[in-house]
């Protein structure tokens, strides 16, 4: 099984978009500690194995590279507390001189998460809060469409994406330059599942009970981890506020595929290219789920850190804050043979448990504004990986990872981990809307005058919607400050075409808007995979 938290839609640029490291067929045997080894083999022909993985890696990096032509990435290997292997290779930007080293800068998009999770522990380590903390007990005003849910929904259980919550609920929203606060508060518009009962993957979700967190610690979130996290381990390339990514001398951004080539995404200026690029891809609003930035040098301190506390030896985090992050609280898959992997969700952390026992503990994050980056972490071997790259999701940093993990534990890759992963989001890009492959009706009912369907219309969730008439025909504007515009191309009798543009979307999309019975149904708007369904029919304002 491959796990994308993505629902049906294209991968996001602040999401997870994770894929599951190794969530197929196995009979990897790894556990908590390193006497969970795999049958026959010793302590230390596992470490022989590490060594040799380690000795692959240079040319597994650039065979995925040369493969996938993404610009540059950075990787670094640690056992126990020993960093074996940290290198940059390739770009920082395509078309400049400037290499990838390990202490490059990258976006880290959904990997945010377990690091968040690590700040968290620490405050529950300090009795600050707990992870069975209710969000209203810090936030009376945070509401789901269930009272009886909204009072006990605590900070695990987002952690967990366990609260019922649809799939990426509140990033539509988001798209439109909302505010943080504005989407919590809305959030109770939103359709439920049944509670602590089913994995929906939220990153406004995890966000809402972070930020409860850091008011319980009296400070703000990127404070805290800078704080709790970051200084301590000596993370100095790291943080999660967004302008501090962007001010990094030595920092990659992202890339985007045009024409066969990956090429600068949301840093180009609007209106080159093809495709035109989004600049407002500030991560600060959902920060604890996809704003971290970081370097391998980094991510390795933090990959020791996590180890050694699961060997027990540090005292920073208590066993009992930490070890329920790294323990399943919701079920992801369950093995329905011998021979598969089941995967859970732990508080911020995915765990994969073979068949022989023992876990591997990962994530991964991607922006469709191009990053993509995967950590994995065998506590059997005392070993880590994570890999950062700067293009949209290509599958290399999840495979890196799995062929390395591979190596450890077998001696050899079992398959071709990037052909697997390439394959599988090789439709991740590809366009949406229900006009998509249509053609126009030929010849088409007329429509009204423009002035019909000109005015504002609103929606509880979404808020007021502009129909404007300009020179060029109709205009649609939404959002926030109204500054998200699409032109209307007229259909068919009352219903209008238009292309959807943001990091979410495939080129080549195409929605619709219907007017028809006065009132405006933006369909892109009004899908069941974010809950949104029935939220995107706006009514006309007198």
């Amino acid at each position: 099984m491959l796990f994308f938290s993505r629902s049906s839609r294209v991968l996001r640029r602040k999401l997870l978009t994770s894929i599951s490291l190794l969530v197929v067929v196995t009979t990897t045997a790894c556990g908590n500690s390193r006497e969970h080894l795999p049958s026959g083999q010793s302590s230390a022909t596992q470490d022989q194995r590490i060594q040799a993985a380690v000795g692959q890696l240079d040319k597994l990096a650039l065979s995925m590279m040369e493969r996938s032509g993404i610009p540059g990435m950075a990787i670094a290997v640690v056992h126990g507390d020993q960093v074996l292997y940290a290198k940059g290779l390739g770009l920082r930007q395509a078309g400049r001189s400037e290499k990838v080293d390990p202490d490059t800068v990258f976006a880290l998009a959904s990997m945010s998460k377990p690091l968040g999770a690590t700040v968290i522990a620490r405050q529950v380590t300090l009795g600050r809060a707990a992870w069975s903390t209710p969000i209203q007990q810090v936030f009376p005003w945070f509401t789901l469409a269930d009272t009886a849910v909204s009072a006990q929904v605590t900070v695990g259980d987002m952690y967990a994406h366990r609260s019922g919550l649809p799939n990426h609920a509140g990033d539509p929203l988001e798209e439109l330059s909302f505010d943080q606060n504005t989407i919590l508060r809305r959030m109770h518009q939103l359709p439920l599942t049944p509670f602590r009962q089913k994995f929906e993957y939220t990153n406004y979700g995890m966000t809402s009970a972070a930020i409860s967190v850091a008011t319980l610690a009296n400070t703000d979130w990127a404070s805290l981890c800078q704080e709790t996290l970051y200084q301590p381990l000596g993370m100095t390339s790291t943080s999660s506020r967004f302008a501090d990514f962007l001010a990094r001398p030595n920092r990659a951004p992202g890339h985007v595929k045009e024409r066969g080539q990956f090429v600068l995404g949301p840093e180009r200026p609007l209106g080159t290219g093809e495709q035109r690029w989004s600049t407002a891809w500030n991560t600060d609003a959902q920060s604890p789920s996809g704003g971290v930035s970081s370097s391998a040098k980094d991510i390795a301190r933090w990959m020791s850190f996590v180890l050694k506390t699961l060997e027990g030896e540090d005292e920073y985090l208590s066993q009992t804050a930490f070890r329920p992050a790294v323990t399943p609280q919701i079920t992801i898959y369950e093995a329905q043979t011998a021979q598969e992997t089941s995967m859970y969700y732990g508080f911020g952390f995915f765990i994969d448990k073979p068949p022989t026992g023992g876990q591997i503990l990962h994530h991964g994050g991607a922006f469709s504004w191009g990053t993509g980056t995967n950590f994995a972490l065998l506590p059997s071997a005392n070993v880590g990986i994570v890999v950062l790259t700067n293009a949209w999701p290509t599958g290399v940093a999840e495979a890196l990872s799995a062929e390395f993990l591979d190596h450890v534990q077998f001696g050899k890759a079992r398959k071709d981990w990037y052909g697997y992963y390439s394959g599988h989001l090789a439709t991740a890009f590809d366009p949406q809307g229900d006009l998509v492959g249509l053609s126009k009706p030929q010849p088409p009912t007329p429509s009204r005058d423009r002035n019909n369907y000109a005015g504002v219309y609103s929606s509880p969730y979404y808020g007021e919607v502009q129909v404007v008439s300009t020179e060029g025909g109709l205009e649609l504007r939404l959002g926030l400050q109204a500054d998200v515009r699409f032109p209307l191309h007229h259909w068919d009798g009352d219903i209008f075409s238009f292309a959807p543009f943001n990091d979410s979307v495939g080129p080549g999309s195409l929605s619709k808007a219907d007017f028809t019975g006065g009132r405006l149904v933006l369909e892109y708007y009004n899908k069941p995979h974010s809950g949104t369904e029935g939220l995107g029919v706006f009514t006309r304002v007198p």
